[in-house]
């Protein structure tokens, strides 16, 4: 069995900001939740179920429709703000999600891959953290001694997003904007061969034209391709190659739950 893991960074759209743009909290909040109706809408298409990592500014701003995507998908954490960090936000923002979907959050991702201590979140109630790309990416993180696969560190669970085997090539969504899509889905069927899972990680604002929506950002090329409209039909081809590949789709609670499925996944300390 193969199995997909897709995730979403739901969040107030704030990356304009770092490219000298200066978008309102309105725009912000309008632009991911553009892209979300786009996502949702290709997930229903093709009957897959996905993790959301979402802000509790984002669920403060758009409850009703974090509610219903946690009638379909698991919703996760993605810290209170996403341009800054305490330590209570991370139980702020589990409580604000738990009071809307009237569900248990029990997974984290950090924005931006950032730091995070395990044991801040196990006290806050958390019982997995998806904040590791094992990978290298200049000028942000450099987790090349991250375990690739789910481990258990000082008694939390962590769930890294999947690279490549062998170089640890990433797959997440700077990759898939940039890698040529047949790319793409060779490394993904090399990481399922050796894991047994893929999860893949992306935004809803990418699904968006954001660098002709928003003023004033200077963005970096490899931020300015295929998104939007291009984004969306690559994201579709993705969601075929899946299917004819013979994934099938889950959350990340659910991979984390049924960890004993994947032998050479057992969990260790690392």
């Amino acid at each position: 069995m193969k199995t997909a893991i897709l995730s979403f960074d739901v969040e107030e759209f704030d990356m304009p900001f770092e490219y000298g743009g200066k978008p309102s909290m309105d725009e912000q909040i309008a632009t991911s939740s553009a892209g979300l109706k786009s996502v949702l809408s290709i997930l229903d298409k093709y009957d897959a179920t996905a993790t959301f990592y979402c802000t509790g500014v984002y669920a403060l701003a758009q409850p009703t429709v974090v509610a219903d995507i946690s009638r379909k998908h698991e919703v996760a954490s993605h810290n209170y703000y996403h341009s800054s960090h305490k330590t209570e936000d991370l139980l702020n923002s589990k409580q604000v999600l738990e009071s809307i979907i009237k569900k248990e959050v029990r997974g984290f991702r950090m924005p931006r891959m950032a730091p995070v201590s395990d044991a801040d979140l196990l006290a806050a109630g958390y019982t997995y953290n998806a904040s590791y790309n094992p990978t290298y990416l200049p000028g942000r993180y450099d987790y090349r001694h991250i375990p690739r696969t789910v481990f258990e560190q000082n008694g939390l669970i962590h769930v890294p997003a999947s690279v490549s085997p062998k170089w640890r090539l990433p797959l997440f969504w700077i990759a898939f904007h940039n890698y040529p899509l047949a790319y793409f889905f060779y490394l993904c069927k090399k990481v399922a061969e050796a894991d047994g899972y893929l999860h893949l990680y992306f935004h809803p604002w990418e699904f968006t034209d954001y660098t002709d929506l928003l003023n004033g950002a200077k963005y970096p090329f490899y931020l300015k391709r295929n998104n939007g409209q291009q984004m969306q039909e690559r994201f579709k081809q993705l969601m075929a190659f899946l299917k004819r590949e013979g994934f099938e789709f889950n959350t990340t609670s659910w991979l984390v739950e049924q960890k004993n499925l994947f032998p050479d996944m057992a969990l260790k300390n690392a």
